[in-house]
């Protein structure tokens, strides 16, 4: 059974930064495509970011140039840098792989 489960969110001013962690139990992310997707209020869920096992990254527009995915194969581990936070990055943020999800963590922007 895969588990994952995320941290490092908070509230922080617009500008400022965060990291999110998200660790997994049950899977290797190695050798799999592992997301970072949001959910602001009222809105759809969307993909953030994504790393494929060979190491290759996407993001979505919104997103490109301000944050940075990564992972961490010694502790199965994989992270969302987030660079020069807005206020429309407030939303809940979750870990996705495979049919499986974290249970999210809140990323808060003020102004």
């Amino acid at each position: 059974q895969v588990q994952l489960v995320e941290s490092g969110g908070g509230l922080v001013r617009a500008g400022g930064s965060l990291t999110l962690s998200c660790a997994a139990s049950g899977s290797i992310f190695r050798f799999n495509t592992v997301g970072w997707y949001r959910q602001a209020p009222g809105k759809q869920r969307e993909l953030v970011a994504l790393i494929a096992s060979g190491g290759t990254t996407t993001y979505t527009d919104s997103v490109k140039g301000r944050f940075t995915i990564s992972r961490d194969s010694a502790k199965n581990t994989v992270y969302l840098q987030m660079n020069s936070l807005k206020p429309e990055d407030t939303a809940v943020y979750y870990c996705w792989q495979a049919n499986n999800w974290g249970q999210g963590t809140q990323v808060t922007v003020s102004l």
